[in-house]
């Protein structure tokens, strides 16, 4: 993991234990996985599997809104921040 990390020119950083809300974006998501998914579905195969993840995974970026109205989709949500990023310009 650490040199796949230094490979991708990223940061590793670890949350203190037991203090989960140091990164509620990945255990909200966890929580999306593990109700609405993984306890609905068995397994037989590794290939079903991956095919059945990457099923929901497509949905849940793609087709899905956030709860809230007028929310966006997670990737029409990237999408934006890319455009803004953009037209950003660096430095002051």
């Amino acid at each position: 993991m650490v040199a796949w990390t230094d490979e991708q020119s990223l940061q590793f950083r670890l949350i203190q234990p037991g203090k989960p809300n140091q990164n509620t974006y990945i255990e909200i998501f966890d929580g999306h996985l593990r109700h609405e998914f993984l306890n609905e579905h068995w397994f037989p195969t590794l290939v079903h599997a991956r095919t059945e993840i990457e099923t929901w995974r497509r949905e849940y970026n793609e087709e899905r809104p956030e709860k809230i109205p007028g929310a966006l989709t997670p990737a029409a949500c990237a999408q934006q921040l890319a455009a803004k990023a953009a037209t950003m310009k660096s430095g002051l």
